[in-house]
């Protein structure tokens, strides 16, 4: 989805965005809600803090931090629509429990994206995520013109005079890298919607990959102990052993670290955890549809593990009909990614088993 372009002049107190090697920023993004709903409606709408930056924005983190902003308005976009589209419906803590504090989540990873992006290459600016992170309600559509005129002045911060893309800046489709022409290495490129850290498709992340091992320290796992037989609803275990992997690090999917952090070693060993899922395949010819939610799926985050090879339990409750079940188990990055290999020629760290359930 293409990001839809501001037409109208900017105003006088517009700063426009400085390219170069260091961006001097004074950004004010709109924190009052859009107002989507009409009068008649009755619909409120989200009324935000305003997020500043007032820092100097390195050249390196300037499409990353212009992505982050944009994905702010966003966000209070999105949550306009739902509460004009569900007026009326749930009960006293709909809006709180199904609008606002998925909002304030969301918002909060936000901001610390944009602390993050800018300290990579500066020194990391408190912009004080935790307060700015709730949002209120404005009643019956109120601040609806107030936010016209700042949403105008964050889109134009966020990329003045960029091409069509993820956010603005240089697009590097094409680009020649080691004698081979690349597709592109950045959402510039992308018309998708920013990644957000939460579990949705049709998004471009830009987390950069991060810190790669030598191959001898490269993760590897392995499913060592499984039944071939279970009974249906019957409880047995799986035996797995991780080398190269501390468990030590694991954001939560469902409150937006999903695919947020690039990869970290520590000692040259990779920091994260490792899943175990157990799915029912309908047929063993064909590869099964990637969708349906697993019978079975548990992440191991125990603070152990490392270079030494260990060994640990996974008990799996029972799994829910008969049929052939898969049983895998693969590690995972702080942020939930298969981490990456020195050469392109080794095995990930990943392994599965099948089992009958009768």
């Amino acid at each position: 989805m293409s990001r839809s372009r501001v037409s109208k002049p900017r105003s006088k107190n517009t700063r426009r965005w400085q390219v170069g090697a260091v961006a001097a920023v004074a950004v004010v993004l709109a924190g009052v809600g859009l107002g989507v709903a009409s009068a008649a409606t009755a619909a409120p709408t989200v009324n935000c803090p305003q997020v500043t930056i007032n820092v100097a924005v390195p050249a390196q983190a300037k499409a990353e931090v212009q992505q982050n902003l944009q994905l702010l308005t966003t966000q209070i976009a999105e949550a306009n629509k739902r509460l004009a589209s569900t007026v009326g419906q749930g009960g006293k803590d709909f809006i709180q429990n199904a609008i606002l504090g998925p909002l304030k989540d969301k918002r909060l990873a936000t901001i610390n994206r944009i602390e993050t992006a800018i300290g990579r290459n500066a020194p990391k600016p408190n912009l004080n995520a935790a307060g700015l992170a709730a949002c209120t309600l404005n009643q019956a559509g109120g601040g609806a013109q107030q936010t016209s005129a700042a949403a105008t002045t964050a889109t134009t911060a966020a990329g003045s005079g960029a091409g069509a893309g993820n956010g603005g800046g240089v697009s590097d489709a094409g680009k020649i890298v080691n004698g081979q022409a690349i597709l592109t290495d950045t959402c510039v490129d992308s018309k998708l919607q920013p990644f957000d850290g939460f579990q949705n498709g049709n998004r471009c992340v830009s987390t950069q990959f991060g810190e790669v091992g030598t191959d001898v320290n490269n993760p590897s796992l392995l499913i060592t102990q499984a039944p071939t037989r279970v009974a249906v609803n019957a409880p047995f275990t799986l035996k797995v052993s991780t080398r190269n992997l501390i468990r030590d690090r694991f954001l939560a999917a469902g409150k937006g670290g999903y695919y947020v952090e690039s990869s970290v070693l520590s000692n040259g060993i990779v920091r994260g955890h490792f899943h175990t899922a157990c799915r029912m395949l309908t047929s063993t010819k064909l590869a099964p549809a990637p969708d349906p939610v697993p019978a079975f799926f548990v992440a191991t985050e125990d603070s152990k593990g490392g270079a030494a090879p260990d060994v640990v339990t996974i008990q799996v409750p029972g799994l829910p009909s008969a049929g052939t079940a898969q049983c895998a188990s693969w590690a995972g990055d702080g942020s939930h990614r298969i981490p990456m290999m020195q050469r392109a020629n080794q095995t990930p760290a990943f392994d599965s088993v099948r089992i009958q359930v009768r």
